[in-house]
């Protein structure tokens, strides 16, 4: 925005005209680009631009021009620089007498958020030989456009990674009982039955504890060796007696059991697990021949033919297999999500580590989250994922120093995680610490979280808009849509937050951003009041905001944010 000023005759007063006593000639225009000012990455520069008239800079005279940033009684100074008439005995920039001169002033401050409204002045130290001149600070500028500001490196449309928990409410055991039977017998023996009566017993105690019994199968099985008759009616007799055997076991603990019941005639494939486990000499000349023959009786003739190999497998491997086998299936039912919460206070906790993780889960409420996960970091020091979750509910709440420590500790346990790193990162540039979280970012390949979008965000935050462009893509998020208001693009934009499939507070905000540009009155109006409905911190920052300066004194707008 140009302002006509009287940048010239400021200076030909300071300077108590030149000394020939020319008249003064018309005012100058002085420029700043931009104006208002923005704010891009960390840091608000400006150029001012002024002419100094011909004839009318004084040739001994010096100008000392410094930009100042005024905002909430406090200023900052930026670089000054000095401009010298001709016969001037100090360096700086000469002014020509004869010809004058446009000449620019570059402004440069680190931001600070008290900076968002505040205006740019140019302050002047002016001498002529022996004489000095007080000059008024002389505003240029408005400031400051923070929009970039507003890409949030605590959005959830980065996807922080909470560290899942492992908590089964209902996990499955399989009990298992083998019983061995002599060759060509079975009948049961009881130096045999030491594990059938263990499995018994625990499907007592299984019913008595309420645990679901899924269910009990009984299978029979016969060597390879001996006819198929045999073989099928061994194998039959064995899981009959043994099931028998199990039922009467339960009758007398009054417990009702379904038995599911199985028989292996020949037990081809246990015998060729054993020889495979096995370390019999020329196993090998065994197993081929399992390959080469699939005729129950041929295999068993060819391997009879291995005399020697033969008579260590009727020894060692065989007997093995004359067998009947108890599974037992039951479901173990954990804490329901009420009782979980309901002794989550108690001292001590009888909760594990896995249902403290979980337990968290269960609650809304930040600080109970937080209190949670300190209560698993006591039960388990050295798991990273209640450092991990900690750090992430520190990080929403705003405690930055806090998170920070605690993702630190997860990232000693677990340094190579991807999702660890990710979550650094994201604490990192909440910090504004954009090398760090460059740095973890970098080692987050393969997160489950949005790299793209934080890479984006951090590119934003950066003022590397370029690079942010490419990040987001196609991305239908606020921050994405923040870059497109940056660049410009107002139809990108509008289009951008149109799509997001839950609208917040700052997608409003943000349309009403681009309705302000486009001289939208009226969406600049509806967006605001749905922005500051979902968020009334909104009331006051648009209040603020350079962005709506052109509605400031609008009946309507003034009502909105008041």
């Amino acid at each position: 925005m140009k302002q006509k000023l009287l940048f010239a005759a400021t200076l030909v007063i300071a300077m108590l005209m030149t000394a020939c006593n020319e008249p003064l000639q018309q005012p100058s225009n002085v420029t700043c680009n931009p104006n208002p000012l923005v704010v891009v990455g960390n840091k608000v520069e400006a150029n001012v631009t002024g002419t100094f008239p011909a004839k009318q800079f004084n040739k001994k005279g010096v100008l000392i021009v410094t930009p100042v940033l005024k905002y909430n009684g406090q200023e900052t100074l930026g670089k000054s620089r000095t401009f010298v008439g001709e016969k001037a005995k100090v360096s700086g920039t000469t002014v020509p007498y004869k010809k004058g001169g446009t000449y620019t002033i570059k402004a440069e401050f680190d931001y600070v958020p008290e900076m968002a409204q505040s205006e740019l002045y140019l302050r002047f130290e002016a001498s002529a030989g022996n004489k000095t001149y007080e000059i008024p600070d002389l505003k240029v500028a408005d400031g400051i456009v923070t929009t970039c500001k507003l890409a949030s490196a605590n959005a959830d449309e980065l996807g922080p990674q909470i560290a899942a928990d492992k908590f089964q409410r209902i996990i499955e055991q399989k009990q298992e009982a083998d019983i061995k039977f002599l060759i060509q017998q079975s009948n049961l023996r009881n130096e045999e039955l030491a594990g059938a009566k263990q499995l018994a017993s625990d499907l007592v105690t299984a019913s008595k504890e309420g645990k679901e019994i899924k269910s009990v199968e009984v299978s029979g099985y016969a060597s390879p060796d001996g006819g198929v008759e045999l073989n099928t009616k061994l194998a039959q007799q064995r899981q009959a007696n043994t099931e028998s055997y199990l039922k009467k076991q339960a009758k007398k603990s009054k417990v009702n059991v379904d038995v599911e019941s199985k028989t292996v005639n020949e037990d081809w494939e246990g015998f060729q697990k054993l020889m495979e486990e096995s370390s019999i000499q020329d196993k090998q000349l065994v197993l081929s021949v399992l390959a080469m023959y699939t005729d129950p009786e041929e295999r068993e003739s060819q391997i009879k033919n291995l005399a020697a190999v033969y008579e260590t497998i009727a020894k060692d491997i065989l007997p093995q297999l004359r067998r009947s086998r108890i599974i037992m299936t039951t479901d173990l039912i954990g804490r329901s999500d009420d009782e979980i919460l309901a002794v989550l206070d108690s001292t001590p906790c009888p909760l594990s580590y896995e249902e403290v993780l979980y337990a968290a889960t269960l609650v809304e409420d930040n600080a109970k989250k937080q209190d949670i996960y300190n209560k698993a970091i006591a039960l388990d020091a050295n798991d990273y994922r209640a450092y991990n979750n900690l750090a992430l509910a520190q990080y929403q709440a705003g405690n930055l120093n806090g998170a920070k420590a605690n993702i630190e500790k997860a990232l000693r346990l677990a340094e190579n995680d991807a999702d660890v790193n990710f979550n650094a990162g994201l604490i990192a540039l909440a910090q504004n610490d954009t090398k760090k979280a460059a740095e973890y970012f970098g080692k987050s390949s393969g997160t489950k979280g949005n790299l793209n979008a934080a890479l984006g965000t951090m590119y934003t935050i950066n003022g590397d808009y370029k690079n942010a462009k490419s990040a987001y893509g196609n991305a239908k998020t606020n921050n994405a849509a923040i870059q497109q208001i940056l660049d410009e693009n107002y139809n990108g934009a509008r289009a951008t937050l149109n799509s997001i499939a839950q609208p917040n507070a700052l997608t409003f905000y943000l349309k009403a951003i681009v309705a302000a540009r486009t001289n939208d009155r009226d969406n600049v109006y509806s967006n605001l009041r749905s922005a500051i409905a979902k968020d009334a911190s909104y009331k006051a920052k648009a209040a603020k905001d350079i962005e709506f300066a052109k509605f400031a004194e609008d009946e309507t707008f003034q009502a909105i944010v008041k």
